[in-house]
């Protein structure tokens, strides 16, 4: 963003980014870190009967997937709400 962009705006898009990265990072600690790196450590234990790495891999990641796209729309909500540039205004 160039200097011409006021503050809020540039308030809003730094909280943006935040929550997007954060949300990432759970994406790929759970993709990538629970379902690959750490698979044999959480074989290592049972989840409704099957090993825990391998349950993780095939569902369990899909499940926080769906999980972090509703935490997504909540938070973007709130943070619309916040910086007034929610769809729901009047006006």
């Amino acid at each position: 963003m160039n200097d011409s962009t006021p503050p809020q705006a540039k308030a809003y898009w730094k909280e943006n980014i935040r929550l997007v990265l954060s949300l990432l990072s759970i994406w790929f600690l759970v993709s990538f870190g629970m379902a690959i790196l750490f698979v044999d450590v959480l074989d290592n234990f049972r989840f409704f009967g099957f090993k825990f790495g391998f349950w993780m891999a095939q569902q369990g990641s899909i499940f926080c997937f769906v999980i972090l796209i509703f935490i997504y729309v909540v938070k973007m909500n709130k943070l619309d709400h916040k910086y007034k540039v929610d769809e729901d205004r009047d006006g």
